[in-house]
């Protein structure tokens, strides 16, 4: 069962590592400073502000950052972000670096891929337009990104992202002038082009992964996963339950013509018939499963029944048949049998089985950072427009979650439960001091409690339902 210290009467030591946390930020933003000065500008300074000031308003627009920031001048914030000269890109490849170095090894760390949706009204904001947003679950004005984060465990950040520019901005060289966009970043690219850009990325920085995580709209492109895979990458990919496989090897071949007349057929046919994943599901014995545990959750052990199998797609954009691991997981929830697929190369005798169900229930962290990102460092709540000024407002977001992450760990000792809102909330307090200490650790204190209560109350359930 898991449990962590709570109701410790000696205030004065608990929480004695976090309240070293204003110094370390200080110490840890000064590592940055080379990207933010040129031969003639030194912006260091504003990156301190703007950082603070992210950390401590509840809104992250720069005019509410600046009304946060009692001393600091609204419009040398606003240069900062929207036209001074210093690299995005390096800082958000640093931070990246940074992740990648404090993420402990112990299990094996993941990058995971996925996109993001922000809903905006009007189309002045570079890369807006009506097009699917997954957070509402429709078309809808919006902008979109690809990113990605590493995880390991319960630990994770994320280490880039990118504008996903629709055909129409990409083709309007008026419309890209006015909102800045450079012209190595007007050519239109898919948001599988992104994402394998991203993977080469950080294999150029070095990071260290294990494996790619990705979900179905990346997943289903057979293709996709041949380019992982011709890197020499491990990858676990969620596709749809429409997927079509073959149980047995097939051979393709071009099917003679039945009469003389009419054209010679050009179009190659398997040998065997195909069937979808999820009818192949639907056949399975309850002999074909087994439970596996694969890590511990607020609500409990995270167990499901998997199958892992041997199939095989054919690979229509190079005409080839490829193997593939098949992963399904099959588990209880309170809308009743929920079912995920994934396709893998993590062969059986290579990686256990708990190790592939491991990988596979990862992808849930690139959604746990987006949430993150956005609901506690304001990654939705950008109101710049053009491609410069946003870029920097990202890189200054991934800035400030790296360090989130080592806050995580350096205080996991003393802080199990400590989370991105608890971080944010203690520099907030130091930075502002609107409470004691005293006061701002008992706050903590008692929001942890309430949290291993539920901890506890999940698993002694758990337990109980074990028993019987």
């Amino acid at each position: 069962m898991r449990v962590c210290q709570t109701r410790v009467k000696n205030t004065k030591e608990y929480g004695k590592t976090l309240t070293a946390a204003k110094r370390r930020l200080g110490v840890y933003l000064s590592g940055f400073q080379c990207i933010f000065e040129s031969k003639t500008k030194r912006y260091h300074d504003k990156a301190e502000l703007y950082s603070y000031g992210i950390l401590q308003s509840n809104r992250r627009n720069i005019e509410q950052v600046s009304d946060t920031l009692l001393e600091s001048d609204y419009f040398s914030l606003h240069h900062f972000i929207s036209d001074s000269k210093w690299d995005y890109r390096q800082a958000i490849d640093q931070a990246a670096i940074e992740t990648s170095k404090a993420l402990p090894i112990k299990k094996l760390t993941g990058l995971i891929i996925d996109e993001t949706g922000t809903v905006k009204k009007g189309d002045k904001s570079v890369g807006v337009g009506w097009q699917y947003c997954g957070n509402v679950g429709k078309t809808a004005n919006s902008q979109l990104a690809v990113m990605s984060c590493l995880s390991n465990g319960d630990f994770a950040s994320l280490v880039d992202a990118r504008l996903y520019l629709p055909k129409d901005w990409a083709k309007n060289k008026k419309r890209c002038d006015i909102a800045g966009v450079p012209l190595s970043d007007r050519a239109f690219k898919t948001k599988l082009d992104i994402a394998y850009e991203i993977i080469l990325h950080q294999l150029e920085l070095g990071t260290k992964f294990d494996y790619i995580g990705v979900d179905g709209y990346y997943g289903n492109d057979a293709d996709f996963a041949t380019k992982i895979d011709d890197l020499g990458l491990t990858y676990m990919l969620d596709i749809h339950s429409d997927q079509s496989i073959y149980l047995v090897k097939p051979e393709l071949y071009l099917p003679e013509k039945k009469h003389i007349r009419g054209r010679q057929p050009k179009r190659l046919k398997a040998s065997v018939q195909s069937v979808k994943v999820k009818e192949y599901c639907q056949g399975l014995e309850k002999c074909d499963w087994q439970e596996i545990q694969v890590r511990h959750t607020a609500k409990g052990n995270l167990k499901a029944n998997y199958h892992i199998a041997k199939v095989w797609i054919w690979n229509k954009t190079r005409n080839t048949i490829e193997s593939r691991i098949l992963v399904i997981r099959k588990n209880k929830t309170k809308k009743g049998i929920e079912y995920k697929y994934s396709f893998t190369n993590a062969h059986p005798v290579q990686y256990t089985s708990k190790a592939i169900a491991y990988m596979q229930a990862q992808r849930y962290f690139i959604e746990h950072c987006i949430k993150e990102s956005k609901y506690i460092l304001g990654l939705s709540q950008f109101q710049t427009r053009k491609f410069m000024a946003r870029y920097h407002q990202v890189a200054m977001n991934i800035i400030a979650m790296c360090f989130i992450l080592k806050e995580k760990l350096i205080c996991f000792e003393d802080f199990p439960l400590l989370s991105a809102r608890d971080i944010k909330d203690w520099l907030a307090f130091v930075l502002m001091k609107r409470y004691s200490e005293i006061d701002m650790l008992i706050l903590i204190n008692n929001r942890h409690y309430r949290r291993q209560r539920d901890i506890n109350y999940s698993y002694l359930k758990e337990f109980a339902n074990v028993s019987k």
